[in-house]
């Protein structure tokens, strides 16, 4: 069910968010040089390696790490880079992977290749046992400002209690947070 939930919400949202899709695009092709969307090797369920992708927010030169773990990741910043962090309009073009099967709309959200302690982490507690989400209980709990271990720890709350309300509580949350510009550092 969770499946079919996912592809009939995508296609909904690819249709209503269309223009503003394109619209992005444009945005980030005319503001710096480099390709519009940038895919990263993100870790997908049973810890499987898939290509994510998203607007490109930071500079072609930035190092392929995870933001908090660069000095000064303002630095890297494209001219709408944090307004498309932000905004989280540099996540739209995720609703590839829900279509192609390698994210869900709500799951823990997928580490970077070589994001090795949360990689083992969350190994330990069988959350790589589903798919990652384009938002999660640890997105609308603090995203960007929490540690490692309390990511985890918001995943395993969800896996052991994910039902199809609980993704409807985290969606309509998401949407609040978002809107409000709540945890996001950079």
């Amino acid at each position: 069910m969770k499946r079919a939930f996912d592809l009939f919400l995508a296609l909904i949202a690819a249709n209503i968010l269309f223009v503003p899709i394109v619209l992005t695009a444009i945005c980030v092709r005319l503001s710096s040089p480099g390709p519009v969307v940038y895919w990263s090797n993100r870790v997908g369920r049973y810890n499987r390696i898939f290509k994510m992708p998203k607007f490109r927010s930071m500079r072609i030169d930035t190092p392929a790490v995870a933001t908090h773990l660069l000095s000064n990741p303002d630095q890297y910043l494209t001219p709408i880079g944090s307004f498309l962090r932000k905004s989280s309009l540099d996540e739209l073009p995720q609703l590839w992977s829900i279509l192609n099967g390698d994210m869900s709309f709500v799951g823990p959200r997928p580490a970077l290749y070589n994001q090795d302690d949360l990689i083992a982490l969350r190994s330990e507690r069988q959350i790589d046992r589903i798919l990652p989400g384009l938002t999660g209980w640890a997105q609308i709990n603090g995203r960007d400002e929490l540690p490692i271990p309390a990511k985890v720890e918001l995943d395993a709350y969800y896996v052991q209690h994910q039902s199809f309300w609980l993704d409807i509580k985290i969606l309509f949350l998401t949407f609040y947070k978002v809107v409000r510009r709540d945890g996001v550092t950079h």
